[in-house]
């Protein structure tokens, strides 16, 4: 079957010399930005925050390369740069993209004649086979000589149809496939510290919250104690207490767990063991919330994204095999030429009546090759078909992202907004059912419920502050987080393909 796209001028170039001029095989063109909104209904200007502070949505903004330093915390800039310089899976994507840039440069040397030099010596006898036997008289064997060969061989393969060219072009692709995997580990290890900085900071709040309502209870306890033993409140109501306290007890070893495994997760991002790793404490007054968010448009978005241009590259480098694919089935043309000097001695080695030359072409063309060519071809094919498919799936996948965090954006300023007005509430209510209670006014049952209304409010409060800074970072992260102003990922190749 003949290749789809094969020029029919490129037979011509054989006789004028003139390469690079076809490529058999699809020319890839970068995907048209999606035709869409970010969200189903449109963006309000701002947050709809009563009490709390609002976030304004920016649309078009642009967003630093180092947007974590917008919450103004000094400890997490120097644990995210610690990170940067000493995480080993960010490492490992380096090397993994100075190998990719390595491979592509060693393919653009198929482009390029191949010169090598040849010095031989060849130390000889001629043997003179003349049997007695047959009537030939004897005749003495010659002397063993010495054969000194030096010579010079350049061979060159035509690219007539663009093979080595596609072949490179895939590899480039590669390369920029690693590069936008190295941005993207870059963005998660970043964005994953913030988060895991702002849990570690939410936990530290709900651990203190808890050890503030087990400090109260005990309190309660005590009085209760010497209310029993003065006659004036019923042995059931310690018992009560006693148990809302061993409760509120029961829940603080989670959170010191949960915040101990935290801490062991962020020093993992940094490259230590969790045995050498001693950062700052973090907490939610340490941590602003950025006020300004920035909101990239449909047609930016794609171009952001790490996980959409590696999907991109993916793509590329599946057009590209094709092309591959189809040289393949072509003809393979080569061009060879030797020059060098045969004697006996070194010093007859470069005269004119030692020179030797030769030179040589070759034409291959596959006839038979038991269906290897053409379902290479097919499968070349397929792939292409499962790259399309999956670069669609990646943007589509990346806008969902993108439309669940601004909803979750618009929803967390409200959350706040209730669970700041429960908390307080809560912990009014407290206070005057403890007083109603020291007057006998109400029972000690009421007392505990408002005490477990009062820690469920505070351990609210606690994570919708943390769920907005977090989900303030994980925008950050779906628009790209700025990776085009940042130089500490490796250059592009510049390869020989225009």
């Amino acid at each position: 079957m003949k290749p789809t796209g094969f020029p029919l001028g490129c037979a011509s170039l054989l006789l004028v010399g003139s390469l690079g001029a076809c490529a058999v095989g699809p020319n890839y063109h970068t995907p048209k930005a999606p035709d869409t909104a970010l969200t189903p209904t449109p963006l309000p200007g701002a947050t709809q925050a009563a009490g709390g502070q609002a976030q304004s949505f920016v649309l078009a903004g642009d967003i630093s390369g180092d947007w974590w330093t917008l919450y103004h915390s000094p400890e997490l800039n120097a644990l995210i740069q610690a990170a940067l310089a000493n995480n080993p899976s960010l490492q490992a994507a380096q090397a993994t993209l100075r190998a990719a840039e390595e491979d592509q440069r060693a393919a653009e040397g198929a482009l390029f004649p191949t010169v090598s030099g040849n010095f031989q010596v060849q130390r000889a006898q001629t043997s003179i086979a003349a049997p007695e036997s047959q009537g030939f008289a004897a005749t003495a064997a010659p002397a063993p000589y010495t054969l000194y060969n030096a010579s010079l061989g350049v061979s060159y393969a035509l690219d007539l149809f663009g093979g080595s060219r596609r072949q490179v072009e895939s590899l480039a692709a590669q390369t920029d496939y690693q590069r936008d995997q190295l941005e993207a580990a870059y963005l998660t290890l970043s964005a994953n510290i913030v988060t895991a900085a702002i849990g570690e900071a939410a936990l530290q709040a709900q651990i203190a919250d808890t050890q503030q309502v087990i400090g109260d209870e005990q309190h309660e306890l005590s009085i209760l104690n010497t209310q029993v033993s003065l006659g004036g409140a019923p042995q059931s109501a310690v018992l009560q207490q006693q148990a809302t306290l061993a409760a509120a007890q029961a829940t603080l070893p989670p959170l010191e767990s949960q915040l101990a495994q935290m801490q062991n997760q962020l020093a993992a991002y940094v490259g230590v063991f969790p045995g050498n790793f001693h950062a700052a404490e973090f907490t939610l007054a340490s941590l602003t919330l950025p006020q300004d968010l920035p909101v990239s448009l449909p047609s930016q978005l794609v171009a952001q994204r790490p996980d959409i241009e590696a999907a991109a590259a993916q793509l590329h480098t599946a057009s590209a095999k094709l092309g591959v694919a189809d040289a393949n089935m072509l003809p393979q043309i080569s061009l060879s030429a030797d020059i060098g000097h045969e004697g006996l001695t070194p010093a007859m080695l470069f005269t004119p009546q030692t020179l030797l030359w030769s030179l040589a072409a070759g034409v291959a063309q596959p006839i038979f090759e038991g269906g290897i060519l053409s379902a290479q071809r097919k499968a070349a094919q397929a792939n292409l078909q499962g790259a399309a498919a999956q670069y669609q799936s990646t943007v589509i996948g990346a806008f969902q992202n993108v439309a669940d965090v601004l909803t979750a954006l618009q929803y967390d300023a409200q959350t706040l907004d209730a669970a700041q007005a429960a908390q307080d509430a809560a912990a009014q209510s407290l206070s005057v059912t403890q007083s109603q209670y020291q007057l006998g006014a109400v029972p000690f049952t009421a007392v505990l419920t408002a005490q477990t209304t009062y820690q469920n409010a505070a351990i609210a409060q606690v994570k919708a502050s943390a769920a907005r800074l977090a989900d303030t970072a994980a925008l950050y992260q779906a628009m790209g987080g700025g990776w085009w102003h940042r130089n500490d990922v490796s250059a592009p190749c510049c390869g020989v393909i225009p």
